[in-house]
């Protein structure tokens, strides 16, 4: 890959790169090779006033549809969750379990299962003053967007009373007490903010005062270190000469330069230039990237990243032609990776994601696109999740502006773009990310062992600290403002969330395993804020938390009680099939999927996938191969016969998503190429690596060949794999024409064990899937509830799709009167075998469309 920054391209090195401590030494960044066309080298001033407006409190404590029956349903007291097509389960717990605080103790600020803590003082006030009197209020480069925001007046309500959820799970009422803590904990700490900040959507601005910020008369560097001894700003504009630019510091720990333009009125710090703070420590000198730098890239032949600062020239700067999409209804997701997206192995680029993968996502249906990796991660390998520097994106991918014209061609295809942020932990890369930032362990996480994880290899953050808040929640606005985001999947939040980050447990569904000790308040009132800042500054985003916990009243509305995201990831699912596909499909429990699929919390929405990018990277299996396995290699040329193992994973395959989307929840999501049952896993370049215990685990030789998506495989007429693929693609568009996971209408009318047999309602639509692996069924009655016309809208046996062309699409079906299964109504259809039909009725002729006009339109996109 090239990379290109202000007309200079350099050719991307692979990273080898090393986790842990790493002894700092900033003699190794006096390096002459810069990114810049011309360097300059001017005396400038150095301003130290300090504002005597800055906030000066010593401490501050931060703890941070209808229902539809299932009759015979398989419901668990012990359950996480309520099952949303059944009534809620009754759950005995012991309310004396949790901790209990009186009011008065609530008032004194005591704490329920958390300990308190003394956060770093705000180092910014809301009535603070420019440091620099020749300064504008608002940097220049952020005037029109600032003006265009306060045009539109955008403010975030107030906190509620925070009651309603146990008027809608009385079960609650229970854990009263923490959770009302929980509760003041957050309005506490608003109050703090709306006292000493402005405001939540000030605090959220940090952007525009920490990092660099340009006005009309210069540069301002500002950045909160308050472990570090001495500060210097250097780079490709000084020479990388610590004596030239030595900053100031205040009582808060900010460390502040201010760099006027030069004599003709440039930029004292040219665009493309390279720039680190190097930091006298307690733990030695070290050369820092910016922690609010927005790029970072790897110059050729060296490991360590360097910030660049980017401030392209007006004329240069992307601007968005297209308005965001409107929210869609109901969410079908298509998650992705920029980097692995192209069918040659190399990393790929913003621009071609652009130009090739978004019209393919279009046509396969989805209606929103969630995006992987963006967050800068030195570690290629790590997927995104070690992520270095928060605001930048990555730069393997193109430049930031790039990224911007991506996101609004998505806007011009009517695709919501979702972002996959990470704020639940951080690399613990030394050199190039927050790691011992300003040579301290406590800087922007705990300390010692509390804030390190074990699992990730990572540092966890301390969300009880005054500026790790303002970091987090600028950063989330600023993925929103600047590049126009339509929302967020928060990773990790299981593991914010508990102190135990969800490591070794089995969450059973007692509600002591949610509301104790080992629930991290200061987390979840992170989360809360953070949902309160981007639903009331950004009404139509859209915010999905990755729990597998199933914390109740994760999905509510903070001003309810709630966390306030407005998705969960339903994770238990995927877990579920592959649990299944270990075993003969002759030995899968109706009943035990139904429950599964259907097993999540009244009135919180969920995010449902039969599998994800977990699920196939190396030393896992995606779907298809648990089925197909090495018969893909040999079998998916239609040019030849196929083979048995082969037709029942096809089968199989097709039924698995259609029914995880036609019951799991009301949005679906789908990892690129799974769509077709992409034959290889994922593998990224890597080399081997030594851990502290001596066991080596082998790399791959840095091979890009895993690490790509063979779209060219899905297109091809001569495969099987097209059928899957356009099965998929007839999946989303039934679901776009019906809307049938957001339906209010849910009946699970049948769940045959012996014949093996599913069926269920959603909206005006009845689901049939016969598992069974050899008996098909001619005459089935089915349940029905409204009377009239039904024709086949969708049909997994289809040709097209790689079926057997069982069923006549030109049959109507008639309903009939009587109760049946329960229901007023039924139909008697064809069954056929390891199929799954859908039937809709037929309510204005002729505007109903059958399987075959579907078939068109798929062979039509």
């Amino acid at each position: 890959m090239l990379f290109c920054v202000s007309g200079l391209r350099f050719p991307r090195v692979s990273p080898v790169y090393r986790f842990g401590a790493s002894s700092f030494n900033g003699a190794s960044w006096s390096c002459s090779l810069s990114l810049l066309l011309k360097k300059h080298h001017f005396s400038r001033r150095i301003f130290i006033e300090k504002s005597s407006s800055y906030s000066a409190f010593s401490s501050l404590t931060v703890a941070a549809s209808k229902k539809v029956l299932d009759p015979g349903g398989q419901g668990d007291a012990s359950s996480p969750m309520t099952d949303q097509l059944e009534s809620p389960s009754t759950i005995s717990d012991d309310p004396q379990a949790i901790h209990n605080v009186d009011s008065e103790g609530m008032e004194d600020d005591k704490m329920i299962a958390v300990e308190e803590q003394e956060s770093f003082p705000s180092v910014f006030a809301n009535n603070d003053e420019e440091a620099h009197a020749e300064e504008p209020s608002v940097p220049l480069h952020r005037k029109a967007s600032t003006e265009k925001s306060e045009a539109k007046s955008r403010s975030i309500p107030p906190p509620g009373e925070g009651q309603k959820i146990y008027e809608i799970d009385s079960l609650l009422l229970g854990f009263r007490n923490h959770i009302d803590y929980r509760y003041a904990q957050y309005k506490k700490i608003r109050k703090e903010i709306d006292k000493y900040e402005g405001g939540l959507e000030v605090f959220s601005r940090g952007y525009e005062k920490l990092g660099f910020t340009r006005s009309e008369t210069g540069i301002t560097y500002r950045e909160w270190a308050p472990g570090a001894k001495s500060a210097a700003l250097i780079g490709d504009f000084n020479n990388w000469n610590p004596s030239a630019d030595t900053m100031s510091q205040n009582e808060f720990g900010v460390w502040e330069i201010f760099l006027p333009n030069t004599a003709d009125g440039s930029p004292a710090i040219p665009h493309g230039s390279r720039v680190k703070i190097r930091m006298e420590t307690r733990s030695g000198v070290k050369d820092s990237i910016p922690a609010w730098i927005k790029f970072s890239v790897q110059a050729p032949g060296e490991i360590p990243y360097s910030g660049i600062y980017y401030d392209p020239p007006e004329e240069e700067k992307y601007v968005f032609k297209h308005p965001h999409p409107k929210r869609p209804k109901s969410l079908r997701i298509y998650e992705s990776h920029v980097g692995m997206s192209s069918m040659e192995p190399l990393i790929n680029t913003y621009a071609n994601f652009r130009d090739n993968v978004l019209p393919r996502i279009k046509r396969l249906g989805y209606n929103a696109v969630q995006i992987m990796a963006i967050q800068e991660h030195s570690y290629y390998a790590s997927f995104g999740y070690h992520v270095t520097n928060f605001f930048a994106p990555s730069s393997r991918f193109g430049t930031p502006d790039d990224l911007k014209s991506l996101i609004d061609r998505a806007h011009e295809l009517g695709l919501l773009v979702l972002m996959d942020i990470v704020h639940s932990h951080a690399s613990n890369n030394v050199l190039d990310g927050l790691n011992m930032f300003d040579g301290t362990d406590a800087h922007y996480f705990h300390s010692g062992s509390k804030g390190h994880h074990w699992m990730w290899d990572s540092r966890l953050f301390n969300y009880g600290s005054w500026e790790v808040l303002r970091f987090l929640l600028s950063n989330a606005r600023w993925w929103l403002e600047e590049y126009k985001f339509d929302g967020f999947r928060f990773d990790g939040v299981t593991s914010m969330m508990y102190t135990h980050h969800g490591l070794q447990v089995a969450f059973t569904g007692n509600y002591n395993e949610y509301f104790g000790y080992a629930t991290d308040v200061d987390a979840v009132v992170y989360l809360m804020l953070v949902n309160d800042m981007i639903h009331g500054l950004y009404p139509e985003a859209v915010t999905i938390g990755e729990d597998v916990s199933g914390m109740p009243t994760f999905c509510l509305p903070v001003q309810d009680g709630g966390v306030g995201f407005d998705y969960r990831l339903h994770m238990a699912v995927a877990d579920k099939w592959i649990e299944l596909l270990k075993k003969r499909d002759e030995d899968w429990k109706m009943g035990d999927i139904v429950y599964t699929l259907v097993n999540r919390r009244w009135l919180e929405k969920c995010v449902v996938y039969a599998e994800s990018h977990d699920q196939a990277l190396v030393g896992d299996k995606t779907i298809a191969f648990w089925l197909m396995d090495k018969d893909m290699y040999d079998f998916m040329s239609l040019d030849r016969p196929s083979s048995p193992i082969i037709d029942r994973g096809i089968a199989l395959h097709k039924m698995i998503r259609l029914i995880t989307m036609g019951l799991g929840g009301e949005g679906y999501l789908n990892f690129m190429g799974n769509e077709f049952g992409h034959p290889e896993w994922i593998d990224f370049p890597r080399g081997e690596q030594h851990l502290p215990s001596g066991k080596v685990i082998p790399g791959n030789n840095f091979s890009y060949d895993k690490c790509r998506r063979r779209f060219d495989l899905g297109d091809a007429d001569y495969l099987r794999y097209k059928g899957m693929q356009q099965f998929d693609q007839a999946m989303q568009h039934v679901e776009a024409k019906y809307g049938f996971m957001t339906s209010e209408h849910q009946y699970i009318s049948r769940k045959d064990e012996g014949e093996r047999v599913i069926v269920f309602e959603r909206g005006n639509l009845v689901f049939v899937f016969n598992f069974h692996w050899h008996e098909s069924y001619g005459g089935y009655r089915v349940g029905s509830s409204k009377p009239g016309k039904y024709k086949i809208v969708l049909d997994s046996d289809d040709l097209l799709f790689g079926g057997f062309n069982r069923l006549n699409h030109d049959v109507e079906f008639f309903s009939t009167e009587g109760w049946y299964d329960n229901r007023p109504r039924s139909l008697l259809v064809y069954a056929p075998n390891r199929t799954a039909v859908v039937y809709a009725l037929v309510e204005d002729e002729p505007k109903a469309t059958g399987n075959l006009q579907l078939t068109e339109n798929v062979k039509n996109c």
